[in-house]
């Protein structure tokens, strides 16, 4: 019995409080809709459930290492290579290690913490919205830049709105204390998200793998590893 519970427990993914008005409103318009023609009731139910399933925010286990850097974002690698950061992050014009993770309307769209540090900077950008999976999105596209200072130097994260998306939204502020994997984000519909690592980080993904925000080493700084993790 008690494997029932907890495989239907397990089978419920909780959802973000964000996406409650969105969900509400599909599930009222569908049942309006299906009172004039029923056929419109079921179209409206697929369309709630899947508001519903683009919300999620499944729990994630998170090593606390300070020499790994995380994925923040669920999705897969769309880049890797050095490139100059944007100015909005003050990490100077000089090139630096960035691994980029392009999100599908699919994916889980909660961001989380790469590194462990304190929040020392978050700004705002508005832009464009080309397609997210783009380079030039990095430029041009609407985005949300925060930056952790960790013992091995700042690290810098770039929330980048995609063709999509119009809503960024960042949960921490200048000053908070992060762990690596806590969540402090998210975009809605489809976007991509841009890791600005320190000189030595050495880049463990490559273009095309698939990522897990949270649980994904994407980068390491060497050293010994201590392994310990963080689940919520």
């Amino acid at each position: 019995m008690d494997s029932i519970i907890d495989s239907i427990r397990k089978a419920f993914v909780p959802v973000r409080y964000e996406g409650l008005p969105f969900i509400v409103i599909a599930a009222i318009l569908a049942i309006l809709l299906g009172l004039w023609w029923q056929p419109f009731f079921w179209i409206g139910a697929f369309i709630t459930g899947w508001i519903a399933y683009f919300f999620r925010d499944p729990p994630r286990v998170s090593p606390q290492d300070a020499n790994l850097v995380l994925s923040p974002a669920d999705g897969t690698v769309s880049s890797v290579g050095p490139a100059v950061p944007p100015p909005e992050l003050e990490l100077g014009t000089e090139p630096l290690p960035r691994v980029s993770v392009f999100m599908t309307v699919l994916n889980c769209h909660v961001n989380r913490a790469p590194v462990a540090g304190r929040v020392v900077r978050v700004a705002y950008k508005p832009g464009k919205f080309v397609n997210a999976d783009l380079d030039k999105a990095s430029e041009d596209n609407e985005r949300n830049c925060v930056v952790v200072e960790t013992p091995h130097g700042p690290v810098g994260v770039v929330q980048i709105a995609g063709l999509v998306a119009r809503r960024i939204l960042c949960w921490s502020s200048e000053g908070d204390e992060l762990l690596a994997g806590q969540r402090f984000g998210m975009i809605r519909f489809g976007s991509r998200l841009d890791v600005y690592l320190p000189s030595e980080a050495a880049i463990t993904v490559n273009v095309g793998q698939t990522a897990i925000a949270g649980e994904t080493t994407i980068a390491w700084f060497g050293g010994v590893a201590g392994w310990t993790v963080r689940t919520d």
